[in-house]
């Protein structure tokens, strides 16, 4: 196969939902001498892009994106192993939870997946996440972005007491803080110190990688 017809089997790979078939795409992509972040690029996060824009509009619902997210990770398995040093080192870290009191992640994973896709190195720290994990999960992995998520009105103080654990740590001038979920305005964000709010997880990466 050409180039053209792996990156848009990737592609259809990842907007179906076939696992099996992203992983023979990569394969076939390493095979063909398709350079690792170009298949990522070309194909998976082309594919992930239309997951979501289907997803906002509707037309495909929760089980479809999961499985297009799995489909996703089956396939970086196999490029992101070759991508070269110099490129993996340019790769953005950041750190995603759900704050403290809340357990609800299906919308953090959704957000956690369209930016692995798009290149970032997403440290997860789960739900129901106090502040100083927040904090110690920043400094180990030299974050530059922090994405925090709640459903909940009564735990959005505890966006709050992170983005105070980050200023008192010394380190919130070292990183970009975006916030979001159902409760969440970016009139919160400028009142709790954080930089962006996003309503879905394609606007957080356009936001996230404008800002950086």
């Amino acid at each position: 196969m050409d180039k053209d017809a792996i990156l848009n089997g990737l592609e259809n790979a990842i907007v179906n939902g076939k696992k099996a078939e992203a992983i023979n795409f990569a394969k076939d992509a390493l095979s063909a001498g398709i350079k690792p972040l170009d298949a990522i690029d070309a194909g998976l996060i082309k594919g992930m892009m239309i997951v979501g824009e289907k997803y906002a509009a509707h037309t495909i619902f929760l089980p479809q994106v999961l499985l297009a997210a799995d489909s996703m990770y089956g396939a970086l398995d196999i490029l992101l192993p070759h991508i070269p040093r110099e490129a993996a080192a340019k790769r953005i870290d950041m750190v995603i939870g759900v704050v403290e009191g809340d357990v609800h992640d299906i919308g953090k994973n959704i957000v956690k997946t369209m930016f692995t896709a798009a290149g970032f190195n997403v440290h997860d720290v789960g739900r129901d996440v106090p502040a100083e994990d927040f904090v110690e999960a920043s400094k180990a992995n030299n974050a530059q972005l922090v994405a925090m998520s709640t459903l909940m009105t009564p735990t959005m103080d505890s966006m709050k007491a992170t983005v105070d654990a980050l200023v008192e740590e010394g380190i919130r001038s070292q990183l970009k803080i975006i916030i979001g979920g159902a409760p969440t305005s970016q009139e919160f964000a400028d009142e709790i110190g954080a930089d962006m709010h996003a309503i879905n997880a394609q606007e957080g990466v356009a936001k996230a990688k404008e800002a950086l």
